[in-house]
């Protein structure tokens, strides 16, 4: 499927930052594996639904399913995702029809927002619609980062467009907006009245999605800014960003508490934006052969590696080296035993003898969902390194 220019999925920056659609058309769109193994995932989930609601046939299952586990990115772990997944789906929807009798359930819904935003459009993972509570599920593969569902600008707008289509057939009252996580164990849910939804649509989304698609406003730098396709060339991003030079002309040589922490704010959003540049300006070097002042373009350092694994086998054997010496013998990585066996046959064989040490202390912010380190002495012995008693 096409993708909207005011997509759902990057609504928090084209609110946040109405000029950055019509500036990222400037730059390629490109894909990427991790891309790439969601929609095999989300392929996945929606077949696994299908199938165990009787929607398809034995045979097209297994048809299906064989496609989906020839695939690259393919693994038991997926699978297994996917199942708890289809799981949560059912279990949500067998709720609903508790409730409402006729309570539908959709799968990968397109989703028509236009009344609010210029062409808008996206496809909804899973919606339940049933009297009083209408829900949208949106699956998300990714294990990166935990992505927070609370007033989450992209779940609103897909609940907006499951209400568009739903809402005369059915009394619907409130929303619910869940966001299914499931490598990252971050299952969560918002709920908003319909009122409410309508009211930001109508006050606040509108305005800013007819200036967003005419290119309009100012270029207001963020945390959105993270995916942006034209991050790396972005003046306002550079001009937010650079202002941490402004801690070079301290008067004094010691940093405030203040000055530290929002060095420390700052710092993830400046380390990502500098990748950006780099991986511009290497790309604009190679591809265009663009001189940047006071830079050149060389080879870099590699490995020797070998041309043929199995000829260097053969020579070695035959010239009387023995298998201890020129073979290594090792255990996969547990997050690689794990996906080679599969969550619950390694749990089944491995659980007892896996351990999960305590992390070191971590700096993170104060909206972080973890609970405070406690373990001081603790971590002044690893920090030491030095064994407690």
């Amino acid at each position: 499927m096409s993708h909207a220019l005011l997509s759902p999925s990057s609504a928090s920056r084209w609110i946040s930052c109405t000029p950055s659609a019509r500036f990222e058309e400037r730059f390629e769109s490109k894909t990427s594996a991790f891309a790439e193994e969601g929609t095999l995932a989300h392929s996945l989930g929606e077949l696994l639904i299908q199938q165990r609601l009787g929607w398809i046939k034995k045979a097209e299952y297994k048809k299906r399913l064989a496609v989906v586990e020839d695939h690259e990115f393919y693994s038991d772990s997926m699978l297994e995702y996917c199942d708890d997944y289809a799981t949560f789906v059912i279990e949500r929807f067998n709720e609903a029809l508790n409730h409402t009798p006729d309570a539908k359930l959709f799968l990968e819904k397109k989703l028509d927002m236009s009344d609010y935003v210029p062409e808008g459009f996206g496809t909804g993972d899973a919606v339940i619609v049933a009297d009083t509570l209408m829900e949208t599920i949106d699956l998300k593969y990714g294990k990166g980062v935990a992505v927070a569902v609370t007033e989450n600008k992209q779940q609103m707008l897909y609940a907006l467009g499951a209400l568009k289509d739903f809402s005369l057939m059915y009394n619907i009252e409130r929303l619910r907006m869940t966001v299914y996580q499931p490598r990252i164990g971050n299952i969560e849910s918002f709920e908003m009245e319909v009122t409410d939804l309508l009211g930001w649509a109508e006050t606040e989304l509108k305005e800013k999605a007819n200036m967003a698609y005419a290119g309009e406003g100012e270029f207001i730098p963020g945390s959105h800014c993270q995916f942006c396709r034209g991050a790396s060339v972005c003046k306002a991003l550079a001009e937010m960003n650079l202002e941490l030079a402004k801690y070079e002309f301290a008067e004094t040589n010691i940093l405030s508490d203040d000055a530290i922490a929002d060095i420390l704010t700052r710092a993830d959003t400046f380390i990502k934006w500098i990748d950006k540049v780099s991986e511009y300006a290497l790309k604009e070097a190679v591809d265009n052969s663009k001189k940047w002042p006071g830079f050149k373009l060389v080879e870099g350092r590699s490995n020797r590696k070998y041309s043929d694994v199995e000829a260097v086998e053969k020579v070695l054997l035959k010239a009387g080296f023995d298998e201890e010496t020129i073979f290594t013998k090792k255990l996969l990585p547990i997050t690689k035993m794990e996906t080679e066996l599969g969550k619950k046959v390694f749990a089944q064989h491995l659980s007892s003898l896996v351990n999960k040490p305590q992390g070191k202390p971590t700096l993170v912010p104060a909206s972080d969902k973890r609970p405070e380190f406690s373990g001081l002495e603790s971590a002044i012995a690893d920090f030491a390194n030095v064994p407690t008693e």
